[in-house]
């Protein structure tokens, strides 16, 4: 294949599933030593420092995700229209550096680490909710039953 037909496949006409795989942002120096990982997906949640562009040294928390764009919105940097309005900008995810990770996914970091998530053992999810016994609810009186009992009444 023409290699500008692979390059078109990867970036234009990529698949869904390429296009979240290309999401990758670099770990930081302790994360990398601590994981034995270059790079990782970009979550929600996660922690990241701009690199380059406008927003350089900025940190902050990614808000949002644009598989379509290849990068991310993060919380706190916004640009301004000339009306007043803000907006989110969107940054590449090359240009990121992955602080601290979003612990929430623990398949995600049993992958991190190297072992087999499958094997893992299971956490049981605490239940938050609390128990309320049913209404009781008397039962509605039918036209045979206020009949009977208005002759009843009557009599």
């Amino acid at each position: 294949m023409k290699p500008t037909k692979m390059r078109n496949q990867m970036i234009y006409q990529a698949t869904y599933k390429t296009k979240s795989k290309q999401l990758g942002s670099a770990l930081s120096k302790d994360l990398h030593k601590k994981y034995g990982k270059r790079s990782v997906r970009v979550v929600e949640g996660d922690s990241v420092t701009i690199l380059r562009g406008e927003f350089k040294g900025v940190d902050g928390k990614i808000a949002k995700i644009s598989t379509q764009k290849s990068s991310v919105a993060i919380e706190g940097v916004k640009k301004e229209k000339t009306k007043g309005e803000k907006f989110d900008v969107y940054i590449h995810t090359s240009n990121l550096v992955v602080t601290s990770l979003n612990t929430v996914d623990k398949w995600r970091i049993a992958k991190l680490e190297g072992k087999d998530p499958r094997k893992q053992p299971k956490t049981e999810k605490v239940s938050t909710e609390t128990k309320t016994e049913p209404v009781k609810v008397a039962p509605k009186e039918t036209k045979v039953a206020e009949k009977a009992k208005k002759e009843e009444d009557d009599n």
